[in-house]
């Protein structure tokens, strides 16, 4: 699926499901003249192919002055497209002011390739071509490997309804292996935002689901059932690449993280920090239950992934904020993390203090805090180095756990 071009008045792309169209410059036609882009458009063409009742993104750059009718037309489309001025800042400099909208292919169009003008002021400046291809009968999917999905794992499901004569939108997914139904919805903004009958939802099976075969079953507005499929769940068993993992933590770091290695982390009574927890094969059913625990916290820490660039190319790694206890006596407490399904515990020490000068949530070092610093953690014996997008440098502090080494 390649690019054409051809040097005409304003640039047009049709990108599988996006048309998009402008006043664009060949790689010979660089910014010159102070920055300022040459007269020489083309246009650009890739896509392939639009469904009846697909939605078109339309953009439209280039234009020097303001304009109230920016149309675009084509048989194909279910009416004239209108589109609307969109301040682009990065554009406007170079490229002349943005228009956009999303225009509807006919339900009705048959498949074949259809002309497309671009008009500014009733002035067409710049032609087209939309290819549209045929409908698909609905259908109803449910991810899932063919191994099964583990108990607590997420399910995605969705009904493509892009037919003709098809309307309603209210759908419902029935099954034992969730907890209650499942409504289906369309998201405008969502990566099917060109189908507008699409509709989608991701449900967690059950955390306690027995392995099996299960049912799920779509129904519509009237509660007749549309389409059947099957979901097979699978817990982990023993000799499985998740069925322990391979954990590391928890460990703890303060907001600048910490820069010396003691043998114990430190924070104050009513002071915060976070718990890092890695594993490089989690169990798929826990990624959204992981929760540190101790006598020492507030309340029970739940560890979010981190999604961050500074974790790309490490193990699956997890952290949250804790809030310490105020008034909490000084001493060492447990910290546990419990995941495979309660087939893995782990914990580790924290020393709370209330004197200053400790590592941790010492005055004016940290605050109320959030922000998790970009921070790779490297396996190592007494200490490793890690330094995050932020600059900061954190050193691994002796581990010193109640339970079992990793």
């Amino acid at each position: 699926m390649g690019w054409s071009r051809i040097t005409i008045g304003t640039a047009v792309a049709v990108c599988g499901g996006m048309v998009v169209c402008g006043v664009g410059a060949s790689g010979s036609a660089a910014a010159d003249d102070g920055g300022r882009a040459r007269k020489k458009p083309q246009l650009l063409f890739q896509s392939d192919g639009e469904r009846p009742g697909q939605l078109a993104g339309l953009q439209v750059i280039g234009i020097a002055t303001r304009h109230e009718k920016v149309v675009v037309k084509s048989p194909a489309f279910a009416h004239a497209v209108r589109l609307a001025y969109e301040r682009d800042p990065m554009a406007e400099p170079t490229w002349g002011l943005s228009y956009q909208a999303r225009g509807p292919i006919s339900m009705k169009a048959g498949r074949g390739s259809y002309p497309l003008t671009v008009e500014i002021a009733g002035r067409v400046v710049d032609r087209g071509t939309v290819r549209v291809v045929a409908s698909q009968r609905p259908s109803f999917e449910v991810s899932g490997s063919v191994e099964g999905v583990r108990p607590g794992e997420s399910v995605g499901l969705s009904f493509d309804d892009l037919y003709p004569g098809k309307t309603g939108s209210s759908f419902t997914v029935h099954s034992k292996a969730f907890k209650a139904p499942v409504p289906l919805r369309h998201d405008d903004h969502g990566g099917y935002w060109n189908n507008p009958r699409m509709f989608e939802a991701v449900p967690s099976v059950l955390p306690d689901a027995a392995d099996g075969t299960y049912k799920v079953v779509l129904t519509g507005p009237d509660g007749r059932r549309i389409a059947e499929r099957r979901l097979t769940v699978r817990a982990s068993r023993p000799g499985d690449y998740d069925y322990t993992g391979k954990v590391h933590g928890p460990e703890f770091f303060g907001k600048r993280g910490d820069l010396g290695a003691t043998p114990h982390f430190r924070v104050r009574a009513g002071g915060r920090m976070h718990v890092l927890w890695e594993d490089a094969t989690p169990d798929a059913g826990e990624e959204n239950r992981l929760t540190a625990t101790s006598p020492a916290f507030e309340e029970p820490v739940r560890l979010k992934r981190d999604d961050s660039k500074a974790a790309d190319g490490s193990d699956p790694r997890y952290y949250g904020l804790a809030r310490i206890r105020s008034g909490l006596d000084g001493g060492s407490y447990p910290v546990t993390v419990v995941s495979h399904h309660g087939r893995v515990k782990r914990s580790s020490r924290l020393v709370v203090t209330a004197a200053p000068g400790h590592h941790g949530n010492t005055p004016g070092q940290q605050g109320d805090h959030g922000g998790f610093p970009a921070v790779a953690v490297i396996s190592g014996g007494a200490g490793a180095l890690a330094v995050g997008a932020t600059g900061v440098l954190l050193v691994r502090a002796r581990r010193a756990r109640t339970g079992d080494s990793r």
